[in-house]
């Protein structure tokens, strides 16, 4: 499911046309490449700020600063370039990415690229968004629950709101230039910036819009782009509940293999005595029925916090599902442990915001009411607490985003094929809950010269659950184009 105007651009906005609500931008002078700094981090690592055009259709104007990390390629002889990383989200700063692909990722790519990454505008270090503050989004949860109950829709509708207006109130000079047409612009400066003639990306989850978004803008611009739990770009972008309605199965789809295998395995699980569907049902509602609190009373976690916390812990795959197992036996247990606590507002103020920057959703009620009650048919253990709870993470922003008080200039809304483009390598896990599988099938279908690698197994990402197999053939690609042969499948 984890992230901002004064001197006119002759041409921009005088006569553009309106394209899914968003202008589509004109001739403009070419923005000023950044200048970068590089200062040691003091372990190893660069840093750098990056000044870019808060807004591309006045690219002369007021400025963004970028926060970016790098880490040198090994050896210099050999080096082809550098290699740009995005950990997705929206919302997830590169900062931590880049660090770790620098220790533990690939040797051959770490010798051969320089490491980079830049935390997206309004993410981290680059003027990181604000909606409501931490007890604000606290309290809200503590009004949610994990089935819905009479009034439900109302009382999301008026949380929905509330966290929009909170948006708005708080970052309201940031919002309209936060979506991801923006930064692709931004990665692109980038690219030029550290003297690279091509692109060459690796995008994971959200990194993959970003990516698919890129090679639209700028096909002659692109090296390599391996693009690892993919999204389908039109629905995302233009069918928002379609594209929501995959994820809440997916989900679903993924606990109720985490419960199979509980029952396979009961010593090694450890949680629902043979039962843990019905043990799960039965926690949530007596987290609902009695919040936890702490000894001051200040609100701990609910039904809901608990089902939002698994599902974020589902991406994990085969190596959470012990943890996520211990995690609800703490909480049955001595109503205890990590996947009680609040959700991070944060993070959640960027994944929500740029998602109603970038998607159309349809502004009618009654589609929203029909939404959430599908949700909860579809997904009846995960889909309320997520559907009709404060807006939280990816599938769950619609009663914010159907609100959303601010009109994005930087929404991409299509073509997402990319026809000149060089060959782009998609990646999709067949049990992944936060990208779904049909999604990395319809990307490869989309683009023009996408070819489809499949990881058959769980959790979020290929390269993250198969370094083995998945890791091989991305790493080969990225350091000289080699697609892995049509139809293959990693089974790590």
């Amino acid at each position: 499911m984890t992230g901002t105007l004064t001197r006119a651009v002759v041409g921009v906005i005088a006569g553009a046309l309106i394209l899914g609500g968003t202008p589509v931008m004109a001739h403009a002078d070419a923005p000023p490449v950044p200048s970068l700094a590089w200062t040691d981090c003091g372990d190893g690592f660069q840093c750098a700020t990056a000044d870019v055009p808060l807004d591309y259709h006045d690219p002369g104007g007021p400025k963004i600063g970028l926060g970016v990390t790098r880490k040198q390629a090994g050896d210099p002889t050999r080096r082809i370039g550098s290699l740009f990383l995005n950990p997705g989200g929206p919302g997830g700063g590169t900062d931590d990415l880049v660090r770790l692909f620098s220790t533990t990722g690939p040797a051959e790519l770490r010798e051969r690229f320089d490491i980079i990454g830049f935390d997206p505008r309004g993410v981290a270090r680059s003027s990181p968004l604000a909606c409501q503050s931490q007890d604000e989004y606290t309290q809200a949860w503590s009004r949610a629950r994990s089935r819905p109950a009479p009034g439900a829709f109302d009382r999301a509708l008026a949380q929905g709101k509330e966290f929009a207006d909170a948006c708005e109130r708080e970052s309201a000079r940031l919002l309209p230039f936060v979506g991801t047409e923006y930064v692709a612009r931004d990665l692109d400066l980038m690219r030029q910036a550290v003297g690279d003639e091509k692109l060459s990306y690796f995008g994971i989850s959200y990194g993959t819009y970003i990516g698919t978004v890129y090679a639209n803008l700028f096909p002659d611009r692109v090296r390599v782009l391996a693009l690892d739990g993919a999204y389908n770009p039109e629905t995302y972008a233009n069918r928002p509940y379609r594209y929501d309605f995959g994820q809440f199965v997916a989900v679903e789809s993924a606990l109720t293999r985490l419960f199979d295998w509980c029952r396979r395995t009961p010593a090694e699980c450890g949680f629902g005595d043979g039962d843990p569907r019905a043990a799960f049902v039965a926690l949530q509602n007596s987290l609902d029925a009695e919040p936890v609190r702490a000894a001051d009373g200040a609100f701990v976690g609910n039904g809901a916090t608990l089902t939002f916390n698994v599902v974020r812990a589902l991406g994990g795959g085969l190596a959470a599902w012990p943890e996520i197992a211990q995690g609800l036996l703490a909480a049955q247990r001595d109503r205890s442990g990590g996947l009680l606590e609040a959700p991070p507002a944060s993070l959640l103020a960027a994944n929500t915001s740029v998602e109603c920057a970038d998607r159309l959703f349809p502004t009618g009620k009654a589609q929203l009411r029909v939404q959430l009650t599908l949700a909860s048919v579809v997904a009846p253990l995960t889909g309320p607490a997520m559907a009709y709870a404060v807006p939280s993470y990816d599938h769950a922003h619609a009663t914010a985003c159907t609100q959303w008080p601010v009109r994005s200039r930087s929404r991409f809304a299509g073509p997402f094929d990319a026809p000149t483009a060089p060959p782009i390598l998609v990646v999709g896990s067949t049990g992944d809950p936060d990208t779904p599988f049909p999604d990395a099938v319809a990307l490869a279908s989309t683009l023009h010269g996408g070819r489809l690698l499949t990881y058959r197994g769980e959790g979020h990402t290929g390269f993250l659950n198969s370094r083995q197999c998945v890791g091989e053939h991305i790493v080969a690609y990225l350091l000289d184009g080699t697609l892995p042969a049509e139809g293959t499948t990693c089974e790590d």
